[in-house]
């Protein structure tokens, strides 16, 4: 008995057809087009969900620039060359990334880029014999124009994970990390701060806790003993969100009540974690100091 359904028939031809067209030379007539034949293929088994999600990242990526996924200038954390080292540890504690940028006598003349972990041979060794022009690692700099897709071949070309984003006047605009790019591909990658899918806030040693942008208001109610209204958002990052006015970016924070809100990760659609603390008087609770996690 023959299985060759007319409509099921149909389907497969104009299927096959498509793909012959393809293979023979014709060419997709712009990108949406090669995105609806991807698709087609994902639709029919040939081709993974994952992969499919990660063809289209690739593609995303080659539309970006720098400046669309950079940590402005105004975020980032840097260390004062003429500094004594010991003086740059609470900042190195405190925000706990892994590379800074060290600077000389201004944001703008960036010297090289620290590994926080280097630091630790200023106190295993002689400290008069500690010399952090041997430590720094010559800094990639970019234009806020650069496309993403070539920066993650200089990333790659020049073994860096970090490139400083100047203006056009030589000045510093901002960074972006090797992390930072992946993250536009493969979406989000996981760090020291994951934790199980069905765990939305996971309790930290020192007193603050990391919070799921995810999380219902009613659940992070019934773990903070707050009373955060639910009838506009239902989760804490949509909240949190509002209450910025807009996307924030890592390092933004926001007082809610009894609670201080940081962002720790977030891209240029939606938060994905907080830090939420006890709020603290500060003059200044929008402007919080961002750098480099990885």
């Amino acid at each position: 008995m023959s299985d060759d359904h007319p409509s099921h028939s149909s389907n497969h031809r104009g299927w096959f057809e498509r793909i012959a067209h393809v293979l023979s030379g014709g060419e997709p007539k712009d990108k949406a087009d090669l995105l609806e034949l991807l698709r087609d293929t994902q639709q029919r088994g040939l081709l993974e969900p994952d992969a499919l999600a990660m063809i289209e990242g690739v593609l995303h990526v080659s539309e970006l620039q720098a400046r669309d996924i950079m940590i402005p200038r105004s975020q980032v954390v840097v260390l004062p060359k003429a500094d004594d080292p010991r003086d740059w540890l609470p900042t190195i504690i405190e925000h706990g990334f892994s590379r800074y940028p060290v600077v000389g006598e201004s944001r703008d003349d960036v010297l090289g880029i620290l590994i926080a972990k280097d630091v630790l041979r200023y106190f295993g060794e002689n400290p008069a014999s500690f010399d952090i022009r041997e430590l720094l690692r010559p800094a990639l700099f970019i234009p806020e124009s650069k496309r993403l897709n070539a920066l993650l071949k200089q990333f790659q070309d020049t073994r860096t994970h970090m490139a400083v984003v100047v203006d056009e006047y030589g000045g510093l605009a901002g960074l972006v990390t090797m992390e930072d790019v992946i993250e536009q591909i493969v979406g989000e990658i996981d760090d020291e701060h994951d934790f199980d899918e069905d765990t939305y806030i996971l309790r930290h040693e020192h007193g603050h806790s990391i919070v799921k942008a995810l999380t219902p208001i009613e659940d992070f109610n019934e773990h903070f003993g707050t009373k955060l209204s639910d009838e506009e958002f239902d989760t804490i990052g949509g909240l949190v969100a509002h209450q910025f006015g807009h996307v924030p970016r890592r390092g933004e924070s926001v007082v809610i009540g009894n609670h201080r809100f940081q962002v720790i990760r977030a891209d240029n659609r939606r938060i994905h974690l907080l830090m939420v603390a006890d709020a603290v008087e500060t003059a200044d609770d929008g402007a919080v100091a961002a750098g480099s996690s990885h």
